[in-house]
């Protein structure tokens, strides 16, 4: 007996020509898709087919669907929250710890440092500088800092321009962000908080010196340390569940 191939429906077929053309870049973010007649007519298929194919694209958030009169579908660009947010589901599904992604942080985000101190330039330095220069400005604002901070850690992978890299660090920070915002809505006043929180600005003023220099292992070493620590305090304050950083 030979394998049984599932054939494809019609509507995840249109659906599939319609997302081609979304992430080739050939509907633009915003632009509105022909109305539903010229698309019928274009795919030679039937309304409830077509709508179906909306609802498939819908849900992949590639589409924004306003019904009415004055209703129709708007192309959305691939959001990578989108992909984190599900990726989130997917690790509390698994019964991943908070600690779990922090871990996972700190081998991503030290490669990247690695990446970046091996071949410094002026215009990444120029960049985490103006980085730690908006934490420096937020350090009385402890809901300003942590934000800032994050953007930091961001940036690190941004700037070794691999996307593949950006896209899997990215899901990860999407949940530590949050899971820092909601450490420093419960902690922020307290001056042990505050004491970390410019601890970790030092890092990244430091972190910035040792790319500069070329320091790759003393500046991979100290990222770790700094992410393992900031692992130690947010887990300290009390379990939370992904799920619970992502409602």
């Amino acid at each position: 007996m030979g394998r049984q191939v599932r054939v494809p429906k019609t509507a995840e077929l249109v659906a599939g020509a319609l997302r081609r053309q979304i992430v080739r870049g050939e509907l633009e973010q915003g632009a509105a898709l022909p109305s539903e007649s010229a698309l019928m007519e274009e795919f030679g298929v039937s309304r409830p087919t077509l709508r179906e194919a909306f609802r498939v694209l819908e849900s992949e958030s590639l589409i924004t669907v306003r019904r009415g009169v004055h209703g129709g579908a708007r192309v959305s660009a691939p959001d990578p929250e989108v992909a984190a947010r599900y990726a989130g589901l997917i690790l509390e599904y698994k019964d991943t710890t908070l600690g779990d992604v922090f871990r996972a942080s700190a081998i991503i985000e030290p490669a990247c440092v690695r990446s970046l101190a091996e071949r410094p330039s002026q215009a990444v330095v120029k960049q985490l500088r103006e980085a730690v220069e908006a934490e420096k400005a937020a350090l009385d604002d402890p809901d300003a800092l942590v934000e800032a901070q994050d953007r930091f850690h961001a940036l690190v992978v941004e700037l070794t321009g691999n996307q593949t890299l950006i896209l899997l660090a990215g899901m990860l920070r999407y949940i530590v962000d949050r899971a820092n915002a909601a450490h420093v809505a419960e902690e922020g006043d307290n001056p042990e908080h505050t004491a970390q929180a410019r601890k970790g600005h030092r890092a990244h003023v430091r972190l910035v010196n040792l790319i500069e220099a070329g320091k790759a292992e003393e500046a991979v070493k100290l990222w770790h340390r700094h992410i393992t620590a900031a692992d130690d305090v947010v887990n300290a304050a009390g379990p939370k569940t992904l799920l619970e950083l992502l409602d």
